[in-house]
């Protein structure tokens, strides 16, 4: 028998270059279940007792002859299909892979970002589950104002025995902690995702984006306020755009007042929009309320400053002609791909 197994190895020794069909052919001969390497295998156990040891050895040789013999006519195979050019056809139709794009609220929140950066603005950030000074009481929230009740607020059970936290309702509470944490002059933009326990509709949502803007320094004014947001407004609708401020009320701000920007009336989707007015409210602002500064050591006698604040998802909606806000949470391929020439 081990006469047989010399006789395998000058056989696979002498193959030449082959088709891959006769490759294939092969390593069923050799390696395949019912091949010459598994009768080999199966016939050991007949071998002599003093034959065994050199026959296991030639086996063991037979059998990584073979692979290797396959391997490399497999090899030799594939490299002249390459030659032949059957593999690099540029006639071929290429492997098409299909661009990503970028979220439209991702291109809004960028853009906001870009506009702010570009007057000084610093970029914050902060936690989504928030406590109860940071997320209300800081802000001069008192304790009986609406927000504090279950129906706008998640609340979230702290294990460890102290007072519950809560999903922010605002990313006014980065803008307590930078207050906190710093000396003014502080000039930053807090982008972020916020949540209010409301129920969900084409219009709104428990998950939303906002961008608050803060700025505390000397003898900051409500002037300084309108003019920064009408470079705002300018930069994201048109040099043509105009803004109005209508009073209002924000427990953290006082004067306080909502900003509308001029949409125009030139057509039904115009009306739509702003409800027949021409005007689009695109956010809240004020100046800072002096216990806020307080609350968060600063001296509201040296200092003064205004905050403002938007939704991303309303801006995003008016841009991009979108009627439903859940489209932004459902990762529709076929809503997502809409916004490619925007990558």
């Amino acid at each position: 028998m081990i006469e047989q197994l010399q006789k395998y190895k000058e056989e696979l020794e002498k193959v030449a270059v082959m088709s891959a069909e006769e490759v294939e052919q092969l390593r069923i001969k050799f390696l395949g279940q019912k091949g010459i390497l598994k009768d080999l295998f199966g016939a050991f156990k007949s071998v002599p007792n003093e034959q065994k040891k050199e026959f296991g050895r030639q086996l063991n040789e037979l059998k990584n002859l073979a692979q290797e013999k396959i391997s490399d006519l497999k090899s030799a195979v594939s490299d002249q299909e390459e030659e032949d050019g059957s593999i690099n056809d540029l006639t071929l139709p290429g492997n098409y892979k299909e661009l990503g794009a970028r979220h439209p609220i991702s291109l809004v929140r960028q853009e906001i970002i870009d506009i702010f950066a570009g007057i000084g603005f610093s970029i914050s950030e902060g936690p989504e589950v928030e406590d109860d000074w940071h997320n209300f009481t800081a802000l001069n929230f008192p304790e009986e104002h609406p927000a504090r009740d279950m129906q706008d607020t998640f609340f979230v059970e702290n294990k460890n025995g102290e007072e519950d936290l809560v999903l922010r309702t605002h990313t006014s509470s980065v803008q307590v902690r930078i207050m906190e944490a710093g000396n003014p002059p502080i000039r930053t933009i807090s982008p972020g995702k916020v949540f209010r326990n409301e129920a969900i509709s084409a219009r709104s949502h428990c998950i939303f984006h906002q961008v608050e803007g803060l700025y505390i320094d000397k003898g900051v004014s409500f002037a300084d306020l309108m003019q920064t947001l009408q470079y705002f407004a300018s930069e994201l609708f048109g040099p043509k755009a105009k803004i109005r401020m209508r009073p209002s009320y924000f427990p953290f701000t006082e004067p306080s007042a909502e900003v509308d920007v001029w949409w125009g009336l030139e057509n039904e989707s115009d009306y739509r929009i702003t409800k027949g007015t021409g005007w689009l409210e695109i956010m809240g602002c004020g100046m800072v309320d002096p216990n806020v500064l307080i609350n968060c050591g600063i001296d509201p006698n040296e200092y003064s400053g205004y905050a403002f604040g938007m939704g991303i998802e309303r801006i995003a909606m008016n841009r991009y002609g979108i009627d439903d806000i859940r489209m932004f949470f459902e990762n529709d391929i076929r809503f997502l791909r809409q916004f490619k020439s925007a990558f």
